[in-house]
């Protein structure tokens, strides 16, 4: 895993921006289309703010993937991660296609039908963040390092939920859905360039434990270290904790 320091959010959007926009165009050029993941939350604003403006991709033969959705959730809903997309990215972008995980209905009949389309090609590059508690999309700790089905139906622990509560997106911790659909771990992994994406204090510590504790369910992105060709991109509120003998590899830009 490679790790990249920037001085701040913006900063970290426009490096994440340029590298996948390269990336999009390297599969473009070698097979006439590409496929990408897209994460939400916080962590993702600049990225996506950023990304949305490069017009050096011809985003008309791109076709995007969603990450994870909370069950019962309506794209109306504030919280909405469907709403959250279609208003930061995929009404600002002429994409191909994008392939939305629809909370409201049947999650199996759900990850059926988006789970099919996600494995009908290899997917090029991905867009992903690490939660408070260090998880990967939904997968929560411990996660599930073994399934081969491309989403799961996961259940959200107490971090998790404390975290979107934190971040604005809910009103109170009863508020927040105790179920989501979930890109597992293994169908990301199976992904060509992994971007990830972590800003902010408040993930100084799983940040910490992704790069310097073992790889262990416990840490779901620890897993990430394991991955052929994976960026991990933090600003240095989030390198705050690292030991000094980490951050002597990480690259400054």
């Amino acid at each position: 895993m490679k790790v990249i320091l920037t001085a701040d959010r913006n900063a970290m959007g426009a490096w994440v921006a340029e590298h996948a926009a390269a990336e999009l165009r390297d599969a473009i050029e070698a097979r006439g289309a590409a496929r990408l993941i897209i994460a939400t939350g916080s962590s993702q604003f600049e990225v996506l703010q950023a990304l949305a403006q490069r017009e050096d991709v011809d985003w008309s033969v791109v076709t995007g993937f969603h990450l994870d959705e909370y069950i019962g959730i309506a794209p109306e809903h504030p919280a909405s991660f469907c709403g959250y997309l279609r208003e930061r990215f995929v009404s600002r972008v002429p994409l191909c296609a994008f392939h939305y995980l629809d909370g409201r209905g049947d999650p199996r009949e759900t990850i059926r039908r988006v789970g099919g389309l996600l494995t009908a090609a290899p997917i090029d590059v991905a867009l992903v963040g690490i939660g408070e508690n260090g998880h990967l999309a939904f997968n929560d700790p411990p996660a599930d390092f073994e399934s081969e089905d491309p989403y799961l139906i996961v259940e959200l622990d107490h971090l998790c939920r404390a975290q979107q509560v934190g971040e604005g997106w809910f009103p109170n911790l009863e508020a927040v859905p105790t179920n989501a659909i979930s890109m597992s771990i293994r169908q990301i992994m199976r992904t060509g360039k992994i971007f990830c994406s972590v800003p902010d204090q408040r993930k100084a510590a799983a940040v910490r434990a992704t790069l310097e504790d073992p790889v262990s369910p416990q840490i779901p992105a620890s897993i990430l270290r394991q991955h052929n060709d994976t960026v991990l991109i933090i600003d240095r509120a989030a390198a705050s904790d690292l030991s000094e003998a980490t951050l002597r590899s990480v690259e400054a830009v």
